[in-house]
């Protein structure tokens, strides 16, 4: 049965990249991956796929080769060159960016795809490390009609709420009003956090109460316990909402559309960074509402 699924090649195995790829393992896809850490290779062989030792081994004979890297200047290095994908994928393979960067980059890739006669779909995701785990993702693309009906059954191997969303770039639009969704969210929630305790209130028992109803959401019901624990381990890391920030910000401020509240959010999340940080998962805004309070950190 294995033998009629389409040979996968896999770029990237990060927080996000290394549990994705293992749902496709499980799910019967042969996939082969490359990394830059040797100890992701060696998690990957563990789980069933084949380690590469390069991109071009990787996506030699691979039907559909799937990039996860953290940002743009990571994708064009892996797509690009003579050692990238482009030069090294057989023509008419598709390839499936699930990174997070910025739409243009994704149109230019496209097109030059295109020249090699390589199909491109962008498609980020949303719902962090555990949404990965428990493949239930939610997929936004950017693509043709064709080569999304074609990449859905992986799709639906890795997430829960796969949607086309328009042309090339269209799936990185809407991860970037993804982004700042979230992000505002967080901050809301970080705000509430230190209201709630600095008025002495049983912080656990508050929080619940306020998801059940309005204020309530997927953010909350996800960080609740970060919040709770203080346990800022990432699943999704400030130095990555920070060039996500970025992404929304340039992207609105090129259409034309005003982003107040994102903006503050934006400074806010740089000034997280700027104080060291980066490396903590994004329900770590708490700390910068924190300090501004003079509260705990």
């Amino acid at each position: 049965m294995s033998n009629a699924l389409p040979k996968i090649a896999w770029i990237g195995l990060g927080i996000m990249g290394s549990p994705m790829s293992e749902n496709l393992i499980k799910a019967g896809y042969d996939v082969t991956g490359f990394t830059l850490e040797r100890e992701k290779l060696d998690r990957l062989a563990a789980a069933g796929g084949t380690a590469a030792g390069s991109i071009a081994e990787a996506v030699r004979d691979a039907d559909v080769v799937i990039t996860m890297v953290p940002a743009s200047p990571q994708v064009e290095a892996i797509a690009y060159g003579p050692d990238g994908i482009l030069e090294n994928a057989r023509s008419g393979a598709l390839l499936i960016d699930m990174s997070s960067i910025t739409p243009q980059t994704s149109v230019d890739l496209a097109k030059a795809a295109q020249d090699k006669g390589i199909r491109v779909l962008d498609a980020p995701v949303s719902g962090g490390e555990a949404g990965a785990i428990e493949a239930v993702l939610s997929i936004m693309v950017g693509g043709e009609q064709a080569d999304f009906d074609q990449a859905r059954p992986i799709f639906e191997a890795l997430g829960k709420t796969v949607v086309l969303c328009g042309p090339h770039g269209s799936g990185q639009t809407v991860k970037a009003a993804n982004q700042l969704i979230v992000a505002v969210n967080i901050q809301a929630c970080a705000e509430a956090v230190v209201f709630l305790e600095k008025s002495g209130v049983d912080l656990k028992a508050a929080l619940d109460v306020l998801n059940g109803g309005l204020a309530g959401s997927t953010v909350l019901t996800r960080k609740k316990d970060n919040f709770l624990g203080r346990d800022f381990k990432p699943g999704f890391r400030i130095d990555l909402h920070h060039k996500d920030m970025g992404i929304v910000t340039d992207a609105a401020r090129n259409v034309g559309a005003a982003l107040p509240v994102g903006a503050v959010v934006a400074q806010l999340v740089a000034s997280l960074r700027a104080q060291g940080d980066g490396g903590l998962d994004h329900s770590a805004l708490l700390r910068a509402v924190e300090r501004l309070s003079g509260a705990r950190i």
